[in-house]
């Protein structure tokens, strides 16, 4: 086998189209995807405004993305969701950002911001232009593409919900994350994709005690089974996670995924940025998901540094974030990421390169 693997590279076929990835857990897959998937650019008189009053600050938020649909259709395989909880409704409709500069072009000329639901931004006030305003009409356009496309390959989501977690902190800026809001998400997340669209820790978990348990006994379904759906891996470590899982042992009944410890019982994919973080290989061994970055505040694309992204491919991490599957449009650098072949999936080589079946 060794031997064919070898003529075959030598014809200039890559490895990641060779193997047959239908029959892989999740688990030995790779996949690059993007980070703040839904941004839009800051209007540039705007942008030359912030500059102007912290020139660092702005550098790290000079980028921008094709829409979802255009990233799904070049095969990315992960995206990255922000969502501010807004009950009444208004909260974000009026950016401050707007006054700064005159003649901007124009925000929600349709109103989606007045209403009620969760809102999709970056920094409210400032870069707060979105393919998709409302998280609504995000879901929607991911389930009729997907929907148009049976046999995608699974797409992961990494969901931030943004504000504090817990009770009002009096913060006009944004709305506290509670209990309640997540039971929000969570219906929306199954009304509006679909829940046949979605492999929740339930269906993870099986017949296993624990979702950790299952994890570490390889239950990831299949490629060829999770092909047409999407997994979802709330962002956050803390007091959000923690509510996120109380009275949900095990998640039991919830639709994320969460960032949990190994040895905790919700263990099964977590996030960790640093790419050449030691650990990381440990962990993708044992049979948990991780997701971190080829690149962060553009600091790599602007000094053109692809070891970052290197080191996450040697990882095994099985969900590489990048904010440049394209070149830069904002200044001169050649940087951009993908795998052999220029696609964004493939078999995981932290197994194929072990021999493992």
């Amino acid at each position: 086998m060794k031997t064919i693997l070898s003529l075959l590279l030598a014809l200039g076929l890559p490895a990641s189209q060779l193997a047959d990835t239908d029959n892989l857990p999740i688990n030995r897959i790779q996949v690059i995807g993007s980070h703040n998937s839904y941004k839009q650019a800051i209007d540039p008189a705007l942008f030359k405004a912030f500059q102007k009053k912290d020139s660092v600050a702005a550098s790290k938020i000079d980028y921008e993305h094709i829409g979802i649909v255009e990233q799904l259709n070049m095969g990315l395989r992960n995206l990255e969701i922000d969502v501010y909880s807004d009950e009444k409704g208004g909260r974000y409709a009026h950016p401050k950002g707007l006054d700064m500069v005159p003649n901007q072009p124009a925000f929600d000329p349709e109103g989606k911001m007045q209403q009620p639901g969760f809102k999709i931004l970056h920094v409210p006030d400032l870069d707060f232009r979105s393919h998709y305003l409302t998280l609504n009409d995000c879901l929607e356009a991911m389930r009729k593409w997907s929907e148009a496309h049976p046999d995608h390959t699974p797409v992961f989501i990494t969901l931030e919900a943004k504000g504090r977690a817990g009770q009002n902190t009096g913060l006009a800026s944004s709305e506290t994350f509670d209990e309640s809001a997540f039971s929000e998400l969570d219906k929306i997340l199954t009304e509006k994709l679909g829940k046949n669209h979605i492999i929740t820790p339930d269906i993870v978990r099986g017949k296993y005690e624990t979702l950790e348990s299952a994890v570490l006994n390889n239950n990831w379904p299949t490629v060829k089974n999770a092909k047409g759906k999407f997994l979802f891996l709330l962002d956050d470590h803390g007091a959000k996670m923690d509510m996120y899982v109380a009275s949900h042992p095990s998640l039991k009944g919830r639709v994320m995924f969460v960032c949990a410890d190994p040895g905790k019982p919700e263990a099964a994919m977590t996030i960790r940025n640093n790419p050449k973080d030691p650990e990381i290989a440990g962990l993708v061994k044992k049979g948990y998901i991780i997701r971190t970055r080829a690149d962060s505040d553009t600091r790599q694309a602007r000094e053109n540094d692809k070891s970052g992204f290197e080191a996450a491919c040697g990882s095994g991490a099985q969900i590489i974030t990048t904010d440049y599957y394209l070149k830069s449009t904002h200044f001169k650098s050649d940087y951009s990421v993908s795998f052999e072949g220029g696609k964004y999936f493939r078999a995981n080589p932290a197994f194929v390169a072990a021999g493992s079946h």
